[in-house]
């Protein structure tokens, strides 16, 4: 299994991260990705990524809801001086293996989306010259987040739609829209009320899906309101299997492909 957006490099696992790694070493996760937020989370990422450098992969954006009050396009450019070397190229030895987070939420706040909309079509373009995938946050800013990102569509590598939790239609529409991205699912597929099995399951094949947890948020039936951890992805793969009516073992086989595929990661020395 590969977890493809964690945060687990935050305060929250700083008195047990070693225990985390290790029980999503037992549960078969192969490899953790590990998004930062803001310009002050990216040394936290580097470091996880040093200590456990067989397992975590860094990599790096500006997430919507996290932009300064002021200097938006400062912040931009110290991220940009660490993912690009001085002569603009993305280096052959970088540890980045996608942009992200990034994306727009208009949830909590409308009042910046100009500047959301600009600061993601800056680092969409970062991932175009990079040829990197992207991990991008939608939340409810469907339709605006699809607007930045359509013209981009033809020259991404790939990307995941993370926490995906929207409509069939929306499914589809992304989807088709972006045909080597994936949806990234978690915890929210095993809530009781939650609507997304229902999408899924007329609007997504399974390999168009990557496992992710988004830890510490968004727990998985039955740790619901508790802290998550990568080693819970074991109920979003049950769930899936019962959805889709594979085996979890295929549901954990047909997601590790597409994770690999979309962020280019090796296989695993066992499975070589």
């Amino acid at each position: 299994m590969i977890d493809t957006h964690t945060h687990i490099y935050t305060e929250d696992f700083r008195e047990d991260e070693a225990e985390v790694i290790a029980r999503a070493r037992l549960c078969g996760i192969e490899a953790i990705l590990l998004p930062n937020t803001d310009v002050a989370s990216l040394p936290d990422v580097l470091r996880m990524c040093r200590n456990y450098p067989d397992i975590c992969r860094p990599m790096i954006g500006l997430h919507p809801t996290e932009l300064p009050e002021s200097g938006v396009a400062e912040a931009l450019d110290e991220l940009e001086t660490q993912l690009f070397a001085d002569d603009g190229r993305l280096p052959a030895d970088t540890p980045f293996v996608a942009v992200g987070e990034i994306g727009m939420d208009l949830y909590w706040d409308t009042s910046r989306e100009d500047e959301q909309r600009t600061a993601f079509v800056r680092q969409l373009e970062w991932a175009v010259r990079a040829q990197l995938p992207v991990s991008i946050h939608a939340r409810s800013a469907h339709r605006q987040t699809l607007d930045a990102l359509r013209p981009f569509a033809d020259d991404l590598p790939g990307g995941v739609f993370h926490c995906f939790g929207g409509t069939a239609d929306e499914a589809r529409e992304l989807l088709e829209t972006c045909p080597r991205f994936a949806l990234g699912i978690g915890g929210v597929l095993t809530f009781k009320k939650s609507p997304l099995p229902a999408a899924l399951r007329v609007a997504a094949p399974l390999n168009r899906l990557v496992l992710e947890t988004d830890a510490p948020y968004l727990a998985p039936t039955p740790y619901r309101g508790k802290r998550n951890e990568p080693s819970y992805l074991v109920q979003v793969v049950d769930h899936l299997a019962r959805l889709y009516e594979e085996t979890p073992e295929e549901v954990r086989r047909t997601t590790t492909a597409t994770a690999r595929r979309i962020f280019r990661l090796p296989a695993v020395p066992a499975e070589a």
